[in-house]
């Protein structure tokens, strides 16, 4: 790849970027998230079309107009959300789009016989081709995407971050898979924060930061401090508000109490506490953890132990009811999926967890509930001030604000932010951090995660670092440097 550049409305996501893949290579791709990975590998798989510059293959300039072309030349890709169809069985998913087939009908028999032959060369003949995919766990699933990518012609295999749901056993296979496949002259394109695996795995690394390529090919034992200073090194790129002065800690009221909380898998004995007024920022990798933690806050998941407080009142575990009566808003990572009901107005949107509030004997008073909605939606400033628009028709940024607008006229308590800036553009971003910024003020205690190190250290009071599903340090976040963050969390577990 040459020189390639891709522009979205309002951002340049890729900025000339140049990569080499050789046969039989294990080539690692690195850069803080924004810096462009995800853009660049979905231009490999023929998802994006690059703006300018040019692909070769085989030494020919190649043009990839969809993933169909990609894969008839042996490109395949796993991608980090995973992209298996539900309601089909693990057989179905792994040949989807290559079905086998003769006279247009599938041979099950030879379909599901393939599918077992994948899944035990990959280590798992545990998973039965004829399970419906929607009933596996987080990994097997991971293994099911692989299953799939194999089952082409492959030459050159890309996987984003395809540890980051797998066990230190799971990874281990995941190694075995990769060494037999570049024995075998196929080509990984790999990309991991986790700087053991890079060296455990790696040949050679690339570096990408800012949607431009700062390293390309160096090797894989380049030491971590020259990696992580590569990535970082940059001016902040976002406008944060003043930090108000907050008072001593023994001076302001706790409001949210996490005691040893735990959930096999995902977390374990984690406990900190949010006061009023203060926003704590929960920092890690995709898979540490972070986004677990505040469902199991919220109520949306079941711890296995520990315990959740607001106010000084414990919560029933597994309860979203409880924890909203209790104060408790979510802000979810997934806003489209998770949050909004996207064909809906503004004002259903915000008032959804507050109807009782214009109910009387049964029926809902829909001019107070707007009254109150639109209040809060032009409190926050959103564009543009039509309480009747429908929310899918807004940007990113002011469907972020209905979500908020949401508890805000809750008047929650606690507000829990996951990746609050995710598909936001620059200009919205200001906004935002100075909305979290006044909701704080007023008394909010805030806890939000973000992968972003620096939205942490310039949002934040104080700083949680989580590295596989633990709390490793905690810090008021003005005094934290954004490489001493990345060591913390690329850090393995065992070092």
């Amino acid at each position: 790849m040459r020189g390639i550049t891709k522009e979205f409305p309002g951002a340049r996501a890729l900025d000339g970027v140049d990569l080499d893949v050789e046969p039989a290579e294990v080539h690692c791709l690195l850069g803080q998230n924004g810096a462009g990975k995800s853009t660049l590998i979905k231009v490999l798989a023929g998802a994006h079309q690059p703006d300018s510059g040019v692909l070769t293959w085989d030494g020919a300039p190649v043009v990839l107009p969809d993933p169909t072309a990609a894969m008839r030349h042996g490109i395949s890709t796993i991608y980090q959300e995973l992209d298996l169809v539900d309601g089909l069985s693990v057989a179905d998913n792994i040949f989807l789009g290559h079905e086998r087939a003769r006279f247009g009908l599938t041979r099950r028999g030879e379909t599901a016989d393939a599918a077992r032959e994948l899944l035990r060369s990959l280590g798992h003949p545990e998973i039965h081709p004829g399970r419906e995919v929607g009933s596996l766990s987080a990994a097997q699933q991971q293994i099911v995407s692989m299953a799939r990518a194999l089952s082409h012609d492959t030459r050159l295999i890309v996987m984003d971050e395809p540890s980051a749901v797998l066990t230190q056993d799971e990874v281990a296979n995941l190694f075995r898979v990769i060494r037999e496949l570049t024995a075998a002259g196929v080509a990984v394109l790999y990309i991991s924060h986790r700087m053991g695996e890079i060296r455990a795995i790696g040949s050679r690394v690339t570096v990408l930061k800012d949607g431009r390529t700062v390293a390309s090919g160096l090797p894989a034992r380049t030491p971590t401090a020259e990696l992580v200073a590569l990535m970082t090194g940059r001016e902040a790129a976002f406008d944060f508000p003043d930090r108000t002065a907050q008072a001593a800690e023994d001076e302001r009221a706790e409001v949210l109490r996490v005691e040893h909380l735990t959930l096999p898998g995902s977390f374990e004995d984690v406990s900190f506490t949010v006061h009023a007024g203060e926003i704590v920022g929960l920092v890690g990798l995709v898979g540490s953890g972070r986004s677990e933690i505040l469902h199991a806050v919220y109520g949306a998941t079941r711890p296995a132990g520990g315990t959740v407080t607001v106010d000084g009142r414990v919560l029933p575990p597994g309860q979203v009811t409880a924890a909203v009566r209790a104060g408790v808003g979510l802000a979810p990572e997934e806003r489209k999926s998770q949050a909004l009901f996207l064909h809906d107005s503004v004002v259903r949107n915000v008032s959804v967890s507050s109807l009782s509030r214009f109910a009387r004997f049964g029926w809902l008073d829909r001019r107070r509930e707007t009254a109150a909605a639109a209040a809060k939606v032009a409190t926050l400033d959103l564009r543009p001030a039509d309480p009747q628009r429908a929310v899918r028709t807004l940007s990113g940024g002011n469907q972020q604000k209905a979500v908020l607008a949401r508890w805000l006229l809750r008047e929650c308590r606690v507000l829990l932010l996951d990746e609050p800036t995710r598909g936001v553009d620059v200009g919205a971003r200001a906004e935002l951090y100075a909305l979290v910024r006044s909701l704080a003020d007023s008394g909010v205690a805030v806890l939000f995660v973000s992968s972003e190190v620096p939205e942490v250290i310039g949002l934040a009071d104080r700083a949680l670092v989580l590295r596989e599903g633990r709390i490793v340090h905690e810090a008021e976040a003005a005094t934290l440097q954004e490489s001493h963050v990345l060591d913390l969390v690329m850090e393995e577990s065992h070092s």
